[in-house]
């Protein structure tokens, strides 16, 4: 019975990672065929994120985001899920959404610089340019080679009307894109 067991635990992680490769390759439709393949009772809540990538990447946001929340229902803690909640909600300008999602994430991730990042934008497209700027802040403190970070950073002291703090960050995210 143990042996059984871990054959089929084992079969399940080569096809995971068999899925993952595919995705990684860009060759969404077989990832995707290989997905709907796993019976719904079988599947993680990496299955059901990958599922909302694939759904994504087709353009087929309403999809992705049934398969985000099934991630969710699966695992409440899977904060990639909220993540990428969070990303639709921006990209379709519904930044309140948007805030609720990067916040769950924060919550449960607190060390994720793109999900400070990511609220820090959807402040800005609600207008909180100071929440805007502490996000962006928090983002840099966590990982400070991201250009885009400086650059926001940089948008939200203009709009604060802080010209020199403006300039210094736009600064480091000059010299942050000539050494990429």
């Amino acid at each position: 019975m143990v042996c059984s067991l871990l054959f089929a635990l084992c079969a399940a992680a080569e096809e995971n990672i068999q899925i993952n490769a595919l995705y990684a390759q860009n060759n969404i439709d077989k990832a995707l065929d290989l997905l709907i393949s796993v019976p719904e009772e079988k599947r993680t809540p990496q299955d059901y994120l990958l599922l909302g990538n694939i759904l994504q990447d087709k353009g087929k946001n309403g999809e992705a985001i049934f398969m985000y929340n099934r991630a969710i229902l699966a695992d409440k803690k899977y904060y990639k899920a909220y993540y990428n909640l969070g990303v639709i909600y921006l990209q379709e300008e519904k930044p309140n959404l948007a805030i609720s999602q990067f916040k769950q994430v924060i919550k449960l991730n607190p060390e994720f610089a793109y999900a400070h990042f990511n609220l820090g934008c959807a402040y800005i497209k609600t207008g909180e340019l100071k929440k805007a700027k502490n996000e962006f802040l928090r983002a840099i403190e966590l990982k400070n080679t991201v250009p885009d970070f400086h650059y926001n950073l940089a948008y939200a002291y203009k709009k604060l009307n802080k010209e020199k703090s403006a300039k210094l960050y736009l600064g480091y995210y000059n010299k942050l894109m000539e050494n990429q």
